[in-house]
């Protein structure tokens, strides 16, 4: 996750708290996704951004967990074809694991 969106995750919790806030994560690759899940929940392994060291404890989805929550014709339109090629087991899996 850029250092750019980790500001404006770390800006959204502060002013909205972190308890209604979710991230959705589109990400093709599974540890490209985790990544991103650890660095909303625990903090940026990194300790290069703006979550370095700042445990926001948020919960992050990836648009593939959220499909029935998507009205299906949009579901179709924007990820369908993702979910055809990309290995969404291992992606969930990966991003589940940040959730407590």
């Amino acid at each position: 996750m850029d250092l750019e969106n980790q500001a404006r995750i770390k800006a959204l919790a502060e002013q909205y708290g972190k308890d209604d806030l979710i991230l959705v994560l589109g990400g093709a690759e599974a540890e490209a996704s985790g990544l991103a899940a650890e660095t909303v929940s625990v903090g940026d392994p990194t300790y290069a951004g703006p979550l370095a060291g700042v445990s926001l404890g948020l919960n992050a989805y990836h648009i593939f967990e959220l499909k029935d929550q998507i009205e299906s014709s949009v579901y179709d339109e924007q990820v369908g074809m993702m979910e055809m090629v990309l290995d969404v087991d291992a992606i969930v899996s990966e991003v589940s694991n940040y959730r407590g």
